[in-house]
């Protein structure tokens, strides 16, 4: 193995213990350093993750020089300001998606990584996944004919009111938690598909006091609990090759789902959960001649991220989730904001 990569983490965020911390012990990377708000809960955070030491602040850990990658898992309109803060202070980032809290903002990003000349990249894990990589071999083998259309929907039951998810002013809701999965995992497929997806149209609704679960009737709002959030958005979408996409999420839905299908014209291909593969492996794969369940493995997603990412530090590694690829992504996200009738998220002032 190459030398270990020393990694400082923003915020004791309790995704980091599955998104990075667990990942870098299996794979022999180090966590030198933690910083959060609070120093209390940043040396709790420490010693119940293991981590090297705590940093006073955010700027005090980006300013450490042994701190080489800065891991961002902070609320989404903390992802623009501290990436930059991080980029502009010379350190590899991987950064939780989104990017930033709209296109322009990821933009600076992109701007500040160039001029950085280090590596950055958008923490969309499940790509590095076998499932996904099965997902996109079964597509390109033919088996399943040429695509016709594909449907991705990630939805969870509703967090708590008062979950920074819930929050415009710190970039929250249903497309950028749920729905940036099911635009990217679209726009992956632009190698099967004639080019990258255009948004043809998109529909959503304003978390509600008396939100029902499920998706809503159409023409159906309830009191905005959280006005201007979106709770959930459907987007349509066309690749120029003729096929069509369907990008769903949902914030306050009866169950979790993060399903995506691939309809080729001879067959189809499933996977029950890419987001979280590892916790459910299966690859369905139906055709002419049958059906067929495939186990990928369930180690994490997360793992298999921070190798690929270890190699684009330490070997220059390509990794295609990068600055370029946040750009339009978020460019995507803001589109479908706008044709649903929200604005895109603002950012931090």
């Amino acid at each position: 193995m190459s030398e270990p990569l020393r990694i400082g983490i923003l915020g004791a965020a309790r995704i980091s213990g599955a998104s990075l911390i667990g990942p870098a012990r299996a794979t022999g990377h180090r966590v030198v350093a933690v910083a959060a708000r609070d120093r209390s809960r940043a040396e709790a955070y420490a010693a119940e993750h293991g981590v090297e030491r705590v940093a006073g602040s955010y700027t005090e850990l980006i300013a450490d020089p042994e701190v080489e990658v800065v891991y961002n898992p902070l609320a989404n309109g903390l992802h623009g300001p501290w990436n930059l803060a991080a980029l502009a202070a010379g350190k590899h980032v991987l950064s939780e998606k989104p990017s930033a809290s709209n296109a322009e903002e990821a933009a600076e990003v992109r701007e500040a990584a160039a001029k950085a000349g280090t590596v950055f990249m958008e923490a969309f894990h499940y790509l590095f996944h076998p499932v996904t990589r099965r997902l996109h071999e079964v597509l390109a083998s033919g088996e399943i004919g040429e695509l016709r259309h594909v449907e991705a929907m990630v939805a969870i039951q509703a967090p708590p009111d008062s979950d920074p998810r819930w929050s415009l002013p710190l970039a929250g809701g249903a497309v950028m938690d749920l729905g940036c999965y099911s635009l990217h995992a679209l726009r992956m497929l632009a190698p099967w598909a004639g080019g990258a997806p255009r948004l043809v149209s998109a529909r959503g609704g304003e978390r509600s006091e008396n939100s029902e679960m499920g998706v809503p009737p159409d023409g159906v709002r309830g009191r905005a609990g959280a006005p201007g959030v979106d709770e959930w958005l459907d987007a349509d979408l066309a690749f120029p090759g003729g096929a069509t996409g369907s990008a769903r999420c949902h914030m306050a839905y009866d169950r979790l789902e993060m399903s995506c299908r691939i309809i080729g014209s001879r067959g189809e291909v499933l996977a029950p959960n890419f987001v979280l593969p590892h916790t459910d492996d299966r690859v369905v794969v139906r055709t002419g001649d049958g059906e067929r369940t495939e186990r990928l493995g369930t180690r994490s997603s997360y793992t298999y991220q921070l190798e690929a990412f270890a190699d684009g530090v330490r070997g220059g590694a390509p990794l295609p989730p990068d600055a370029d690829d946040a750009v339009a992504t978020m460019t995507l996200i803001d589109a479908a904001y706008r044709a649903a009738g929200f604005e895109p998220r603002p950012r931090v002032s």
